[in-house]
């Protein structure tokens, strides 16, 4: 898998930045479909000084959000392009499961499907993986904010 989409253009397509924004490239992209984005997980992120000292472990609430970030991605590359740049807003999240801790060294692959989208809303599915393994799962709800 090679870059399709590198942290610069995400930038434009994403209101986040550091230490919030989480995906570092998207891998794999069919507008209006899916999403195949990654996040390399380093022992230099912020949230690993308290979570948990000695025991360094991604909290999964992060996982989930960077997950919604390679959906907003996703929503936003499969809108006109005049909708794109605006933010994209996390609505909700139902079937949330992990199921592996994520700890630095790891390389969090999410693949995110959309489920149904409307001109501005969007249900998806997404499920996070390392090496293969799944390591958390939800589905959630975003909508475009104003430009």
């Amino acid at each position: 898998m090679g870059i399709l989409i590198d942290i610069t253009e995400i930038m434009k397509l994403l209101p986040h930045r550091y230490p919030f924004i989480l995906v570092d490239r998207v891998v794999e992209l069919v507008e209006g479909d899916r999403i195949i984005a990654l996040k390399n997980v380093t022992i230099n992120e912020p949230f690993f000084a308290g979570h948990f000292p000695g025991v360094p472990i991604m909290p999964g609430v992060l996982i989930i959000e960077a997950m919604a970030q390679a959906g907003g991605i996703l929503f936003a590359v499969s809108q006109p392009e005049e909708k794109r740049g605006g933010p994209v807003y996390f609505m909700g999240m139902d079937k949330v499961k992990f199921r592996k801790p994520v700890v630095p060294g790891d390389q969090l692959f999410f693949e995110v499907k959309i489920l149904n989208m409307r001109s501005k809303a969007v249900k998806m599915s997404g499920i996070a993986t390392v090496e293969g393994k799944c390591v958390a799962e939800a589905e959630f709800m975003a909508t475009l904010g104003g430009k």
